[in-house]
This record gives structure tokens, C-alpha cells and sequence, in this order.
């Protein structure tokens, strides 16, 4: 069985434990973080003071899609439903909102997955290494943001045609930044950077393109969010139908691993680029789809629990993104007859959610669902991430205007169609596996017998479910010390 704590060393742990009570830090368990109702009062009356973003240790405990910005403290999940008037289609489309995250997007979670296993086993140790994030985005941000609330070195690695507001936040947090050549999906220039630093020992890398923390976290974290929330949501007649998920770093996707336990019946659907083709053509390409590096499937993807692929035009997203932030656009719609609530609710879509967005579209109109149909996806991060993209948008297209702004509800959105989309039969699930060869054992170091076992559902399972009961202890043993 893969573990999360590979290796313990009872020296470092102690002194990490010692460490965290000098700096007053209390780690969350992953339970603690699928249900805030754990989370001590104490520790819930000292939050009501403290800003989300806060480099605060006690925001932590904000590592949750359950955080009610109004309170300061926690709710139901934070989700909503985009309406048929925008999809087009009888299903009803939900998402996850990741903003409400501290970073304001979801992979702090992700991060939290990879560092604490480290942290509390004494693999890392914060007065000798330096935690390496590498990233096509969001990641690397969520990695840096642990880390300055657990007072440990970070190093972001990201392509340097990722948005400014990344590079910005980043330095102005204290991590170090490099920025790699290229964009979303020059993902091997990441792992050469990588690479090089591993020459290093003081740099501990954690890949969560191949650290199973990432989509451990999704699985329980993430799964029972979106599991309460269509709970709060379904009538008699409701259908759990589709999961839809970008496949980026193949963390996120995997709440659908989770779900399937609960709705056998549920598709899980992976988005990508339209330029960028990997699962759908094995192909290759740059796009603007900010955030899912792609060329390569990553080690911790489960092809197997993936049902279809949905490939997305990057054009259609950066018009939608428009759409959905210009005044002119947000006018615009609303005239249409669009509930203004609803209208504001869209700046909660980034490019990539965007994406996500579309392929629910395209998923429900290649199995013809109808109003019974659930689909839920993950807005993972915001609009408020990408200003920098929509001015660069009007330097380059001009002001948006009424007519652009009905151009593009008529295009990307009601025009949407099931083109580009496959549903996966096993053996097209079996290619999209073996192309992990090329990446990870071959170029990696993985083993010829690892890839061969990920094959197996026993292997996931194993994975997801076995470790949960001993990170939590070890989390709650190292608490103790500390």
C-alpha cells in the first residue's frame, strides 16, 4: 500500500513538535477539515478575529470548503448553481467554490496534503530544508501560504507566462520564485527544474503532480463536501449523474474516486485544453487555461475511475471570462433577463473553472441528461485572479461591447456542443494509463512494478482509505507534543 508517511524519524518529529509550540501552531486533521463541527471552540472563538489571508497559523483551520465569510467561522459548503439560462441544458450544473479558501483557491488544501504527512513523520525538517512547490499556478501559491503560517522556507517553482497577480502575491508572502520557460502546459520544464534542486538535499521537492497527499486530500475532503452539498440540493427524483474536473495535476479529480462510493452510477469527467490535447489525442500543445498543466498524465491520476474526457477551447474561455466580468457583459446579461445575484456569482469562475464549466455543458448534452440530472464540478479559483488577463483582453480586442457580449453567450456558451468529447471504453482508458510510462518511469525514476499495480483499484482504495486513520493519529499525537 502507498503510504503518506514513508519514513519516520522520531528525532525531527519531536524537534517539529517543539517548533510549532514556540510559534503557538496547532496542525488540523483531515476529519477536522471535512467537518469543522470537530475543530475545538477555542480555537473557533480565536478565528472570528482573524482575516481569511491572514498569515495567521490558526488559519489552518480554514483549510475547508465550509469557511462563512460573514461570520468568520463555518457553514454548509460553499457552492452554487449556475442556471439553465447560461447552460443551455435541463441538468442542473453545480460547483465547489474555492475563493473562500485562504489564497483564495482550493490547492491550499492540496498543499496542506503533501506538507503535513512530512512535517509530522520528521521527513522535513523546516531549520534544514527548504520546501520546493512546484506548480503550473495555484499550488505553488497554496504550498508558500502553509508554509509562512508554519514559519518554514518555501521555494514556488511556476512558467513564467503564468498571471502577474501569482508572481506578485508570491514574493510578497517571502517565498523564493523561479519562474520556468513557458506556459500552462510546459510541465517537464518544471520537473527539470526540480531535478535540479533534488542535487541538493536541502531542498525537498513535493511534486503534487506525483505526491498522493494531493489527491488524498481531494478524495476525503473535497468528496464529502460535494457529497453534503448535493445532499442539501437533490429532490426525490434527483440523479448524482456527472463529476467534472480539470485534470491538472489529477489532485481535484479525484473526489470523484469518492463519490463513486456513495453514486456507483456517477461519471467522472476530465476537462483539458482543446490546444492541448493529452488524454483526448495524446497531444500536445500551449493554450491559456490558466492553471492545468498538461503533456503528461500525472503519477497520481486513477485513469481508470475517469469515464470521459472533455477538451476545451481556451478562445471559448477567455471570452466567457470576459462575459462575465466587463460591466458592459454583466449589463448585458442582465438585460437578458438574468437575475443580477446570479450575474455577480460569475466573477466566482477562473479561467480553468470556466473550463470546468464548459465541459459540464458538453457532458450533459453528449448523455442527454434532463432536469433529474445532477452534474457538479469545482470553481477552484476566481476572476479576482485574472484581472491582469481581462485588461490584456481589451488592449487586444478593444472595449467590450453589447454586441461582443451576445456574440459570446451565443458562441461558447449556447453553441457549446458535445464535439471534442469522449466517453472511455477500458481499453482508452488503458492508453491514457500507459502514457504515465513515458513521464514517470522512464524519465522519474518510478518503478515498472508501481505503474503496473496503479492499474488495480486496489491500489486507490488502499491508498484513500487506508491511510486515514494513521495521519490522523500521527496529526493528533504530534498536536499533543506540540
Amino acid at each position: 500500500m502507498p503510504k503518506l508517511m514513508n519514513t519516520i524519524n522520531q528525532a525531527i518529529a519531536a524537534k517539529n513538535a517543539k517548533r510549532c509550540k514556540d510559534r503557538n501552531i496547532i496542525l488540523p486533521t483531515f476529519r477536522q477539515m471535512m467537518n469543522p463541527d470537530l475543530i475545538p471552540a477555542e480555537i473557533k472563538n480565536q478565528l472570528k478575529d482573524i482575516g481569511l489571508w491572514d498569515i495567521n497559523p490558526l488559519n489552518l483551520f480554514r483549510i475547508s470548503w465550509k469557511n462563512d465569510i460573514n461570520t468568520g467561522l463555518y457553514g454548509k459548503p460553499n457552492f452554487i448553481e449556475i442556471p439553465s439560462a447560461i447552460t443551455g441544458v435541463k441538468a442542473r450544473i453545480f460547483g465547489l467554490v474555492g475563493k473562500y479558501f485562504p489564497t483564495g483557491a482550493h490547492k491550499v488544501g492540496a498543499a496542506y496534503g503533501c506538507l503535513a504527512p512530512r512535517l509530522v513523520s520528521g521527513e522535513f525538517d523546516p531549520d534544514y530544508h527548504k520546501a520546493v512547490w512546484p506548480s503550473t499556478g495555484n499550488y505553488c501559491r497554496g504550498g508558500a501560504f502553509d508554509c509562512a503560517l508554519l514559519d518554514c522556507p518555501s521555494v514556488a517553482i511556476l512558467p513564467e507566462e503564468m498571471s502577474a497577480e501569482r508572481f506578485t502575491w508570491l514574493k510578497s508572502i517571502g517565498a523564493e520564485v523561479i519562474a520556468t520557460p513557458g506556459c500552462e502546459s510546459n510541465v517537464k520544464e518544471i520537473y527539470d527544474k526540480c531535478n535540479e534542486l533534488r542535487l541538493d538535499p536541502q531542498y525537498l521537492i513535493l511534486n503534487q503532480f506525483d505526491e498522493l497527499g494531493n489527491p488524498f486530500f481531494h478524495y476525503h475532503v473535497t468528496g464529502n463536501a460535494l457529497l453534503e452539498a448535493y445532499d442539501l440540493i437533490k429532490t426525490d427524483k434527483s440523479r448524482l449523474s456527472g463529476y467534472v474536473s480539470a485534470t491538472g495535476s489529477a489532485g481535484t479529480i479525484a473526489a470523484g474516486d469518492f463519490l463513486k462510493t456513495k453514486h456507483p452510477l456517477l461519471k467522472t469527467i476530465a476537462s483539458e485544453a482543446y490546444e492541448c490535447p493529452t488524454l483526448l489525442l495524446n497531444g500536445f500543445g500551449g493554450h491559456r487555461i490558466e492553471g492545468i498543466g498538461d503533456k503528461h498524465i500525472p503519477w497520481v491520476h486513477n485513469v481508470r475511475n475517469t469515464d470521459g474526457v472533455a477538451s476545451i477551447r481556451d478562445e471559448d474561455c477567455m471570452r466567457l471570462l470576459r462575459l462575465f466580468n466587463e460591466e458592459t457583459g454583466k449589463a448585458w446579461l442582465i438585460e437578458q433577463g438574468i437575475a443580477p445575484s446570479v450575474v455577480e456569482d460569475l466573477a466566482l469562475l477562473g479561467i480553468s473553472s470556466i473550463g470546468n464549466l464548459l465541459a459540464s455543458i458538453k457532458q450533459a448534452k453528449y448523455f442527454e441528461y434532463d432536469e433529474n440530472d445532477v452534474i457538479f464540478t469545482v470553481f477552484t479559483d476566481s476572476a479576482e485572479m485574472y484581472q491582469s488577463r481581462v485588461e490584456e483582453q481589451t488592449a487586444e480586442k478593444g472595449v467590450y461591447t453589447a454586441l461582443q457580449s451576445a456574440l459570446d453567450f451565443e458562441g461558447p456558451l449556447k453553441s457549446q456542443s458535445w464535439d471534442n468529447f469522449m466517453e472511455l471504453t477500458y481499453k482508452d482508458k488503458k492508453r491514457i494509463h500507459n502514457l504515465k510510462y513515458y513521464t514517470w518511469v522512464e524519465q522519474q525514476g518510478k518503478t515498472y512494478e508501481e505503474i503496473l499495480s496503479q492499474w488495480e483499484p486496489e491500489y486507490w482504495l488502499e491508498t484513500f482509505e487506508d491511510n486515514l486513520d494513521e495521519i490522523d493519529a500521527a496529526i493528533t499525537a504530534f498536536n499533543a507534543r506540540s
